[in-house]
């Protein structure tokens, strides 16, 4: 927990500088975390309608919203939602937005599509995870982690090789860099279109993917 100050004004902030309390959001938060997100110049109109966005689902039903919502309610694609937040929807656009995927979790949308078992289930493992259900130790991953998770999520399909791609290369990524890859580059590097991705990960990236993957926030 650390302080963040701008304009004079105080705002509590956890170790990755998202605002630990979203009703001491305001306009001028955004404005002062934005060099942080890599936002130079300003917020422009075009932030502001995406940032708000954020702000009135939140409001409306203590909810982070999908990046796949954020996208297609605003009209805007990856590439577009790229160059206005390079840091990616969950540390540009909703941290700006004073949000961040721990709110809203008791009151999210479960996919009702029925799953159909995993063939792949392995023998009984106990694995640590957190109040949000991310695995506490990415080191104490396996594919049976996985399998298990997917289906706790109710995604509505095996885990394909797609899927298997993806996961692996956020992985990977994470062991070279220490840093879980934005959606911006784990789209890039697997050449997948935004809605490819919510195909493969109904749950979001960060709700979905990344926690599939066995990886977290460290915060």
């Amino acid at each position: 927990m650390r302080c963040f100050t701008y304009k004079d004004k105080k705002y509590t902030v956890d170790a990755l500088g998202y605002l630990l309390d979203p009703s001491q959001w305001d306009e001028n938060f955004a404005e002062g975390m934005a060099p942080e997100v890599r936002i130079e110049n300003g917020l422009t109109e075009a932030h502001w309608k995406v940032i708000y966005f954020i702000r009135n689902t939140f409001d409306k039903m203590n909810l982070c919203p999908l990046v796949y919502v954020a996208c297609k309610q605003n009209d805007i694609g990856l590439g577009d939602l790229r160059k206005l937040f390079p840091t990616g929807y969950l540390r540009g656009a909703c941290r700006l937005a004073g949000v961040t995927y721990r709110e809203g979790y008791f009151q999210k949308n479960w996919i009702e599509e029925h799953i159909v078992h995993h063939k792949r289930m392995y023998d009984k493992k106990v694995y640590e995870t957190d109040v949000y259900g991310f695995l506490v130790n990415c080191d104490d991953w396996d594919e049976n982690f996985a399998v298990h998770k997917a289906y706790e999520l109710k995604m509505p399909e095996y885990l394909t090789k797609k899927h298997w791609d993806l996961i692996y290369f956020m992985r990977n990524y994470y062991k070279k860099h220490g840093e879980i890859p934005t959606v911006y580059e784990t789209c890039e590097k697997n050449r997948l279109e935004l809605d490819e991705l919510e195909k493969l990960f109904p749950d979001g990236y960060h709700r979905g993917a990344v926690k599939v993957a066995g990886l977290r926030d460290k915060s």
